[in-house]
């Protein structure tokens, strides 16, 4: 972590010409870009598999109407399907995945009064007046919603709400033309499972908005890297799936926005 953050002071004091008491900030946005950067090519990865998966849709139907009756044959056919077309169903989670550590660290630098038994003189930048170590609380606590680093989160949370607004209307439009289905058990009863997947597609849409949540409890310099990777995310899927179904590729990127 020591050298993380070395790595963060290093680059604000490079920016700091340009952006001045801003620096630090300009630094943790230039980190998430270099991060989502490099995990770009796990992102077209992951387009090249939703197409591949789109391709595929009408086998899928077909398997489903043929094992209506027999969910466990339905999803060993789908695995088969899936392996047999070289399409992995996991692909679109992996560009979350490997942006959790750069996130956890932010998190944990601006959280943590030390590092490396010296003072955490990165907890000494600010963003305008709101603290990068502090939270949404604490600007409530000083100036109210209306102040300085009040304003500053009401714009924060405005970013946040507009792409996922964004996003829940393209997971909308995919789950609407492409209804991930459960076959029916035996007798007519419901399948195992079915339950959990009904919800799941009623809670996915709104997935997008837990982020608002995730910026007004975490230090603002993690809430920077969330706001600046989501919009990304957005902008990066936009692109990706530009040649799609609107919406197409929405539902998997939701768990990669962060």
């Amino acid at each position: 972590m020591s050298v993380f953050a070395s790595l963060v002071a290093d680059l604000a004091d490079l920016l700091a010409p340009l952006f001045h008491g801003s620096a630090m900030a300009a630094a943790i946005v230039a980190v998430t870009v270099c991060v989502r950067l490099l995990v770009h090519p796990l992102s077209r990865a992951a387009a090249r598999g939703q197409k591949a998966r789109a391709k595929l849709s009408p086998q899928i139907a077909a398997l489903r109407k043929k094992h209506a009756k027999n969910p466990e044959k339905f999803q060993k056919a789908l695995m088969e399907l899936h392996r047999k077309e070289k399409v992995s169903p996991l692909a679109g989670c992996l560009p979350g995945l490997f942006q959790l550590p750069a996130f956890f660290l932010l998190y944990h630098l601006f959280s943590s009064s030390d590092i490396g038994g010296k003072a955490n003189e990165l907890l000494d930048h600010s963003l305008f007046t709101a603290p990068l170590g502090g939270r949404w609380a604490d600007a409530l606590g000083d100036g109210g919603p209306i102040g300085t680093a009040g304003l500053l989160y009401l714009a924060l949370f405005a970013l946040v709400a507009a792409v996922a607004t964004f996003n829940y209307r393209r997971t909308k439009l995919q789950l609407a033309a492409n209804p991930p289905a459960v076959p029916g058990a035996p007798g007519g009863e419901q399948a195992p499972g079915a339950g959990a997947m009904a919800a799941m597609t009623k809670f996915m849409p709104l997935m997008s908005f837990m982020t608002l949540f995730t910026v007004a409890v975490v230090p603002l310099a993690a809430a920077l890297y969330v706001v600046t990777s989501t919009t990304w995310s957005a902008v990066e899927r936009a692109f990706l799936y530009r040649d799609m179904p609107t919406g197409t590729g929405a539902a998997m990127g939701v768990a990669a926005g962060m």
